[in-house]
């Protein structure tokens, strides 16, 4: 049994956590409809204007701007109608003085015509078409290389893919981009009592939680998730199963974090590596261990699962994010009324989860073995140590 260092801060044990959280630096090309989310590996630049040619940006007419001059709905300007030009067709002659030429939106300009007038704002008068507004050179007019310049820098390394950035890569013609890889979390859950899911439960035994719920976390943070079988309390067995985990670019354990006679993982970590903090003044989430081994930051969460999974969107999910050179999420808040009295841990900062009515967040109270105390869960609220916060304050709640 190994006791519990000196609980530490959540603040410090975060700033631990990121420290040694290194971003990946291996890349691979995926196709642009499959980068959506990923983080940029290079500086892109324009290899074609866009548009890569004058086009009209309305439907209506191309005209010569000066043959509109001074037209008014009772003073129009007549011009002669000579072509038809369609989106993606070519033009075939050059707009001529005292000609228009009808054009749809997107379509190419003719030679010779610098504007184009909105439908609505002409009329058919005989064989001629009646110009009812004055328009000014390049009015209606998308010009070439008005959106993206050729050799123009359009995608920055380090930046991630959201759906305009893959719009900017797919106005260049290209078919994939360089990223980096997401980085590699191994799941590696611990106990006799756990069973993996779709198996017979035994007496006393229950279906493993936290490797899925861990997973989930790790996916929704731009990782990848490898998942190990459950191994059980036997210290050659830790050792076998951590020596495979290390594999990956992170390790993230859930229980034997603890102070049991069977938890012994950080007996394994002390012996390869180094324990960077055992135990963190917060509630739920106390027997969390953070170590490095082997250049690898391995984390160990608890057994327990809302104290696991509240601890994976705290600590883990940041630590993913990071490896895989994401920006770091900026949970979205909101006050609300406290429907419960909340009492906080006379020695540690507690992560109150709550359901939100309204603007009302009712706190869930169950014990942290409990799953539904986070799946329930709209977000949580902070409650300092040695603190009660009444019902009908206000509070801070930080959705997950």
């Amino acid at each position: 049994m190994k006791p519990f260092r000196t609980l530490i801060p959540f603040e410090t044990a975060k700033d631990i956590i990121n420290k040694h959280a290194l971003p990946v630096d291996r890349t691979e090309y995926v196709p642009i409809d499959a980068a959506l989310g990923r983080v940029s590996a290079e500086d892109l630049a324009a290899l074609h204007n866009t548009p890569p040619f004058n086009r009209a940006g309305v439907d209506g007419y191309v005209v010569k701007a000066k043959d509109t001059f001074g037209a008014t709905p009772n003073s129009p300007r007549l011009l002669m109608s000579v072509d038809c030009l369609y989106a993606g067709s070519t033009p075939s002659k050059r707009l001529e003085p005292g000609e228009c030429i009808r054009i749809c939106t997107g379509a190419r300009m003719p030679p010779g015509a610098d504007a184009v007038v909105m439908v609505e704002d002409t009329g058919i008068e005989g064989q001629a078409v009646a110009i009812f507004k004055s328009q000014a050179q390049q009015d209606n007019v998308g010009l070439k290389g008005e959106d993206i310049r050729k050799g123009e820098l359009v995608i920055e390394r380090d930046k991630m893919l959201g759906a305009g950035k893959i719009g900017v890569l797919a106005s260049q013609g290209l078919t994939r981009v360089l990223v980096y890889e997401k980085p590699r979390v191994a799941v590696m859950p611990t106990g006799e009592e756990i069973v993996e899911i779709g198996k017979p439960l035994k007496p006393g035994q229950l279906y493993d939680i936290n490797s899925h719920t861990l997973a989930a976390v790790v996916r929704g943070n731009g990782g990848e998730p490898i998942m190990f079988h459950v191994t059980g309390d036997k210290l050659e067995d830790i050792r076998t199963s951590l020596q495979a985990a290390l594999s990956a670019d992170m390790v993230v354990t859930s229980g034997g974090s603890s102070m049991g006679e069977k938890d012994l993982i950080i007996n394994v970590l002390e012996e390869w590596g180094e324990v960077l903090f055992h135990g963190i003044k917060i509630k739920p989430g106390k027997p969390t261990t953070f170590a490095m081994v082997n250049g690898k930051p391995v984390l160990g969460m608890p057994g327990y699962p809302t104290s696991c999974l509240l601890n994976a969107h705290l600590l883990l999910g940041p630590a993913v994010r990071k490896m895989g050179h994401l920006p770091a999420r900026h949970n979205l808040s909101t006050q609300a009324e406290l429907g419960d009295r909340v009492v906080g841990s006379s020695e540690r900062q507690r992560f109150q989860t709550v359901r939100l009515d309204g603007k009302i967040a009712y706190p869930i109270f169950k014990e942290s073995g409990a799953i539904t105390g986070t799946a329930r869960a709209d977000g949580f609220i902070v409650v300092p140590e040695s603190t009660a916060v009444e019902k009908g304050a206000q509070v801070t709640v930080t959705f997950f």
